[in-house]
């Protein structure tokens, strides 16, 4: 399926390719498949490829200008057939998550205001497949699509100043896992032992655009276990049909 793309000057050195607005799976994996044609031509002056929902973003080493130009060798880029190679490689990582009332700090509040079980909430959340749709944010914040729409919920109006690492959330109609410590405004019903970002890797964030993701309901026990070989750097998260 081929879409009709916007592109857009985005300041003095970028062009962003723009895709309908909507948030959905077929438009993603178009967007990454595009992506892999733009690096598989190596084109002299590309310096970053970004993607988001429904947008690329092409930034470049130096001033543009000749916009025209730039569009026109893209859009026969875009209308190219797929290079080898170039579907995505996805990988389902099964997250664990500690759904504990020492952790889920709203997930009380959530039960009495969706007129469900915290029980119900659990399962409705960890039996989901959720799809990353980019990262960012913050370093290895996965913005996940997929939530249960009875799981909808407004971000705080007042934010919390502090929120934990590792922190299982739910704002809108997403749900996310903070990968650091940091002030925000979602509503938190879990924890993850699991690191998201550690800047000594070569890869700081395991996870990708079009990679899936499963919550996996632990105990307090099975978190602090957890917790031990993750802060050693030892844990292997689980993949799908593997390990990492």
């Amino acid at each position: 399926m081929s879409f009709n793309l916007k592109y857009k000057p985005y300041g003095e050195y970028a062009i962003l390719i723009e895709w309908p607005s909507k948030i959905q799976e077929d438009i993603l994996y178009d967007i990454l498949k595009f992506k892999h044609k733009i690096i598989a031509e190596n084109i002299d002056g590309i310096l970053e490829l970004k993607s988001a929902y429904n947008s690329l973003l092409v930034v470049c080493d130096k001033e543009i200008s000749d916009l025209k130009s730039i569009g026109d060798r893209l859009k026969t880029i875009y209308t190219k057939e797929e290079v080898k190679d170039a579907g995505v490689d996805s990988v389902t990582w099964i997250i664990p998550v500690c759904y504990d009332f020492s952790f889920g700090l709203d997930l009380k509040q959530l039960s009495e205001e969706k007129n469900i079980t915290v029980e119900e909430i659990i399962k409705k959340h960890s039996e989901t497949i959720y799809t990353v749709y980019f990262v960012g944010f913050l370093p290895g914040f996965l913005y996940l699509g997929g939530l249960d729409d009875i799981l909808h919920t407004p971000r705080k109006a007042m934010p919390r100043m502090q929120i934990e690492k590792g922190a299982v959330a739910i704002g809108g109609k997403q749900t996310g896992i903070y990968p650091v410590q940091s002030p925000g405004g979602w509503n938190i019903i879990g924890n993850t032992p699991v690191s998201f970002f550690d800047p000594q890797k070569e890869t700081p964030c395991f996870a990708k655009a079009g990679d899936k993701i499963v919550f996996k309901p632990i105990t307090l026990k099975a978190y602090g276990d957890i917790k031990i070989l993750a802060d050693a750097g030892v844990y292997q998260i689980e993949i799908e049909n593997g390990h990492d």
